[in-house]
């Protein structure tokens, strides 16, 4: 696969569209796991839901001794800390990712797919779902929620497309990815306890092996 794009937060079809892999140890994880647009809020509860998962702290180790393939011109000094650190991997989705299976206790992922068509989308969900262990998060906007401004439409070269919690329902079927009912369930607890409403779709998905 191609080595070092240009991480941008966003990109479009004929970009690279970056990703990111969380390994959860004992302590507890940092909520700026994200990709594309940080949603804050929903990944601090995705981190106090999986908070304590525990047992990967030898990975972290073994993560860290990897080389990082991938630039991080535009990511900010808290990612850029994480990466260095080892919790958090860095890859182009749009091809086969250099991870063996299980990689990951919990990979989650925001915008990068409102910016991927349907082909792409195809190959890269379920590839996301084959190295994580313990599930795949994906955060995606609200249909007419947002409007594509004329920088964005200039920089990624086609807007973000938002898609309906339908059309995710019936995609994840196609592609034989089951959602994370127990997750759910604990995700929207930790939600009402903090008061937290998200302001983007939460999906929880099972891991694919």
């Amino acid at each position: 696969m191609s080595r070092r794009p240009n991480t941008s937060r966003r990109f479009a079809d004929s970009g690279s569209i970056p990703f990111v892999g969380a390994l959860h140890p004992k302590s507890r994880p940092s909520p700026l796991l994200s990709v594309g647009l940080v949603v804050v809020g929903a990944l601090l509860i995705v981190g106090y839901l999986y908070h304590g998962s525990g047992g990967r702290s030898s990975n972290i180790a073994a993560l860290n001794r990897l080389d990082e393939p991938y630039e991080l011109d535009d990511a900010d000094g808290n990612c850029r800390s994480l990466v260095h650190k080892g919790i958090v991997r860095v890859a182009d989705i749009k091809f086969p990712l250099p991870y063996k299976a299980k990689s990951f206790s919990l990979v989650i992922v925001s915008d990068a797919v409102d910016y991927l068509s349907p082909r792409y989308l195809n190959k890269t969900v379920p590839e996301l779902a084959r190295v994580a262990s313990d599930g795949l998060v994906i955060l995606s906007g609200y249909p007419g929620h947002q409007r594509a401004k004329v920088a964005e439409l200039s920089k990624f070269g086609r807007p973000a497309k938002f898609r309906s919690s339908s059309w995710w329902v019936k995609f994840f079927i196609q592609n034989g990815l089951e959602e994370n009912e127990t997750a759910i369930k604990k995700f929207e607890q930790a939600a009402a306890k903090k008061s937290y409403k998200p302001s983007c779709q939460v999906f929880h998905l099972k891991s694919l092996h």
